[in-house]
């Protein structure tokens, strides 16, 4: 892939059916409940990209037979039943968020001597409050540079279990990591959520991941929850494709005045993202959703929307320049987390928009986009997935919009620009 990429205007409407591959968020739990098992489990529609990745040779460093089938897309792992061969391991997770902390969740019950670490970045975002929450366990866990941030070291004789207290509104991964290792813990544990959950389908993700592979966590509101000792169970599980990347084709049919369906998600996908679909929808697109698939067909004109996208923060570039082209102003709020994610995806975000021209206004918990006069433009990537592809849609519409440092959709998708070009082709 070159240095960048400019993105060709399309010149009519762009209609078409797509499949994005698996998602990463489910991919990335299935191969943590999997290492748990005791037995040979097979991920199927499973994802490759750089965090899942990471994710697998973690799990092969830790001494976990895992082999992949890229041509089928599928991942097998023979878990070690709440145990690992390996005992000790410095472990790198490149710029992952759900690999860092899922894996120091699990680690934390297992007996050894572990340290994680990432890139620069990784290095910047937080994971202090599931530190504390595994200390409140018996678990020696610590900030290398006690700053609350990776460096992540480990020193474990197992979870004794017992009651917990854990941050809710920084990241929904605290949350998820701690639910996926309390099963292996020596004793059942008492989950006591503290502060507004950001990210709640993420969590409801996570336990019905947990469900398929034999586990149950009972829960009262997704405010407590109470999970007994158990065992995961192997098992043949099928990855549905990735919300967070559908939701760039919903975007291109809204700003070409086009149709596309994306097939594999349904209005029950386990998925809180295929909510996108109904900001599109308040825009004044309409939204079909059929047995085997999501259509978004535009609306003329694109009216701006007053949105809390809390429960879908993955979605707010897409939808940020979706708001480019509508009439009137689009206002994002509640999600002042994504602040802390691959990039600060508020500031960084109202920067790129404003090259294209938009008025906006940036708040600590989100922003408020007017559109203007369009102007094409470089865009910077921040090394974020989520910018490259995001802005894309906007090139659309925009002549003259190239993403600089394209090569970063490898973390979640790597053959998005083919797949995101490939809309013309199909028209």
């Amino acid at each position: 892939m070159t240095e960048q990429i400019e993105i060709p205007v399309a010149d009519g409407p762009l209609h078409a059916r797509v499949r994005p591959p698996g998602s990463k968020s489910i991919t990335n739990r299935a191969l943590v409940c999997a290492a748990l098992a005791d037995g040979q489990s097979e991920l199927r529609a499973a994802l490759d990209c750089e965090d899942t990745r990471v994710m697998i040779a973690a799990l092969s460093q830790l001494g976990l037979e895992v082999d992949c089938d890229l041509a089928r897309a599928t991942i097998s792992v023979r878990g070690g039943g709440g145990q690992l061969p390996t005992r000790q391991a410095d472990l790198f997770v490149a710029n992952s968020g759900t690999t860092i902390r899922f894996l120091t969740a699990m680690l934390s019950t297992i007996e050894g001597e572990f340290r994680l670490d990432g890139i620069e970045r990784m290095r910047q975002r937080p994971i202090a409050d599931l530190l504390a929450a595994l200390r409140q366990l018996g678990v020696n866990a610590a900030s290398e540079n006690d700053d609350g941030c990776p460096p992540v070291r480990l020193s474990s004789t197992g979870m004794r279990g017992g009651a917990v207290e854990i941050r809710g509104d920084v990241s929904s991964q605290f949350l998820s990591g701690l639910l996926m290792a309390s099963p292996n813990a020596r004793s059942d544990v008492a989950i006591e959520l503290t502060g507004e959950l950001v990210s709640k389908p993420y969590v409801e993700m996570t336990l019905g991941v947990m469900n398929a592979f034999g586990v149950r966590a009972e829960h009262r509101d997704l405010q407590r929850f109470e999970i007994e000792r158990q065992e995961y169970r192997p098992a043949k599980y099928a990855i549905e494709p990735d919300a967070s990347a559908a939701s760039y084709f919903w975007a291109a049919a809204a700003v070409t005045g086009g149709s596309i369906a994306v097939q594999g998600l349904t209005r029950d996908a386990l998925q809180g993202d295929v909510a996108f679909c109904e900001c599109l929808a308040a825009m004044g697109c309409d939204v079909e959703y059929q047995s085997e698939a999501i259509k978004v067909t535009a609306a003329s004109p694109l009216r701006g929307v007053d949105v809390d996208m809390n429960a879908i923060s993955d979605t707010v570039q897409t939808l940020a320049v979706v708001a480019l082209f509508a009439e009137g102003p689009t206002r994002i709020s509640n999600v002042e987390h994504i602040r802390h994610k691959e990039t600060d995806r508020i500031g960084d975000l109202a920067r790129e928009l404003r090259r294209l021209g938009a008025e906006v206004d940036e708040r600590q918990d989100g922003l408020t986009i007017t559109p203007a006069a369009h102007s094409g433009a470089a865009i910077e990537t921040y090394n974020d997935h989520r910018m490259a592809m995001s802005f894309a849609v906007a090139g659309l519409r925009i002549p003259h919009v190239t993403i600089l440092n394209p090569r970063c959709i490898e973390k979640t998708y790597p053959r998005f620009f083919d797949d995101f070009l490939g809309l013309y082709a199909d028209r």
